[in-house]
């Protein structure tokens, strides 16, 4: 494997120190209040928030897990990078709820539609959520990507690469994440479609990289039958994972609710689901092009996931590779002080002001930046039980992102859709939600221990995907089973916060949010999804 040239390591250095400039000067300007911390003064625009929702999904995770599904033949996880479609239903479906509502959080929305319990249960969940999954797997493929090019320890490089986000994600706040995340996305997108093009071209083009694969590789639709993606159960549990990620996490839905107004906002989701439909030709296709030269014995690899380090590292010329290197620290760096961030938004605000509600803002501000060293700790500590549920990265992370989302998009969908449920659906759904995740999580992982055929066994065995549809199902009905056989709401409460209590002020101030352009740019990010999907039809 060729290693980093002179030219290549000025190029990662001046990374480093334009993101340090950028950090610095923000840190600089004068952070009074949580709203200036946890959400930037709301005050963003429609690129920042775009740009932002695009730099905390594209991690490193994606780098090395989304190749490594292209390079193992994993095409259909393709369909979790397709919710482009789902990140402008956030903007044009849930936002004006969020916004109104003047929340910093998504629990305290649960609050101020159901009670106070659901948001306690939320935050809690949410804070586990995170370390099960992103924080653990940033960590993770971090160190994978950095040892491998950097040709150093897995556990150095990724501690030192968390330490270094974690410093200014602590010291700037949100708004250090969001401009930071914006020069980022420019600088993985350069990057990586940089690589693209030139793995593209050493292959012989699309079509010398389809010669090289068996018939049928990019075809991402399976049968039913299928053991491992059934498309039916494949479309249900991603658009379910998709909702919830992508329209109640907080993870997410935060760097929208640090825009100007609705129309920001929005418009920050439209842009935020055009660059989604970019991960497809900047991470997939390189992992599919190396497979393709190494079924031509022109590049070496020993598992997928080190596919696209495995391309970049033989194929880009000196300084490009310089160049990607950053746009690769640039995912993982953005990925994870958004977690960082929005972990400590979880805490100071859903917690501990609950549980201090007399806190200053400096000593709130104070405790926002401890907490994000326990989520650190906690993330990293999960890691080595984390490979022992899935072979390929990409594969663990939406299996259990699709035993969380479930329950959680079933309140939220419910919530502002059906002022008939209630407080005790809601809280139902997540408590038994919540033993059911760990279930399944238990059992698979001990799932060589139990008798083949019994009740466990299948429960703890069963395809993801369609785990995840029934237990979707299951949600639904418990929620609405539960709140019919409880008093319904009032009317005082629900004001505002569901379709059929909407004032008529409200509902002419949602008319003026948009435009014509914003209805054209919507449809079109819908054209592009339908177009992929049918091009990875063989």
């Amino acid at each position: 494997m060729n290693s980093f040239a002179t030219l290549d390591w000025a190029v990662i250095i001046g990374y480093f120190l334009v993101i340090a400039g950028l950090a610095i000067w923000v840190i600089l300007q004068k952070q009074n209040n949580t709203e200036d911390y946890f959400l930037a003064g709301r005050n963003i625009g429609w690129f920042i928030v775009g740009a932002s929702i695009f730099a905390s999904n594209i991690g490193s995770e994606h780098v090395v897990g989304l190749a490594g599904a292209g390079a193992g033949g994993k095409m259909p996880m393709l369909i979790y990078e397709l919710h482009a479609w789902l990140v402008i239903t956030m903007g044009w479906v849930f936002l004006p709820f969020y916004i109104r509502s003047g929340v910093f959080t998504m629990p305290e929305f649960l609050e101020r539609r159901f009670n106070s319990s659901t948001r306690w249960f939320l935050s809690v969940f949410s804070l586990l959520a995170y370390v099960l999954t992103k924080v653990s797997v940033t960590v993770y493929a971090g160190g994978i990507v950095i040892s491998s090019i950097l040709q150093i320890d897995f556990w150095f490089g990724a501690l030192a690469t968390v330490i270094l986000t974690g410093i200014y994600t602590i010291l700037g706040g949100m708004k250090a994440v969001v401009y930071t995340e914006a020069l980022q996305t420019i600088v993985l997108i350069i990057g990586a479609g940089t690589l693209t093009f030139i793995g593209l071209d050493a292959v012989g083009g699309w079509s010398g990289m389809r010669e090289s694969l068996e018939p049928g590789y990019l075809n991402m639709w399976r049968p039913p039958s299928d053991p491992d993606f059934p498309w039916p159960s494949l479309v249900i549990a991603s658009t379910i994972v998709g909702i919830w990620y992508w329209c109640t996490d907080q993870y997410i839905v935060q760097r929208v609710l640090a825009a100007k107004n609705i129309k920001e906002g929005r418009r920050g989701t439209i842009f935020g689901g055009l660059l989604k439909l970019l991960p497809v030709f900047l991470f997939l296709i390189p992992g599919v092009v190396a497979l393709a030269l190494k079924n031509r014995g022109e590049l070496s690899w020993d598992t997928p996931d080190q596919a696209f380090a495995a391309l970049l590292m033989n194929r880009m010329p000196t300084g490009l590779k310089g160049l990607v290197a950053a746009g690769l620290l640039a995912a993982l760096m953005s990925s994870l002080a958004s977690v960082f961030n929005s972990c400590s938004t979880l805490f100071t605000v859903d917690i501990y002001k609950k549980l201090r509600p007399e806190a200053s803002e400096k000593k709130l501000l104070r405790t926002g930046r401890i907490a994000t060293g326990f989520v650190v700790v906690l993330g990293i500590i999960w890691i080595p039980i984390m490979q022992n549920i899935s072979g390929v990265l990409y594969e663990y992370l939406q299996s259990v992102q699709s035993y969380i989302a479930p329950p959680i998009a079933a309140v939220f969908l419910l919530g502002i859709s059906y002022k008939r449920i209630n407080s005790r659906g809601a809280m139902t759904t997540l408590v038994v939600g919540l033993a059911v995740v760990f279930l399944r999580l238990g059992l698979e992982l001990g799932r060589d221990s139990l008798d083949p055929g019994s009740l466990l066994h299948t429960f703890g065995t069963m395809n993801f995907l369609t785990f995840s549809s029934w237990f979707f199902l299951f949600s639904i009905l418990l929620c609405i089973g539960s709140s019919l056989l409880s008093p319904a709401p009032s009317e005082a409460q629900l004001q505002g916060l569901t379709f059929s209590t909407l004032s008529e002020e409200q509902k002419t101030a949602n008319r003026a949010s948009y435009n014509v352009w914003d209805i054209v740019f919507s449809l079109l990010v819908i054209a592009i999804v339908a177009f992929v999907m049918i091009s990875f039809a063989e």
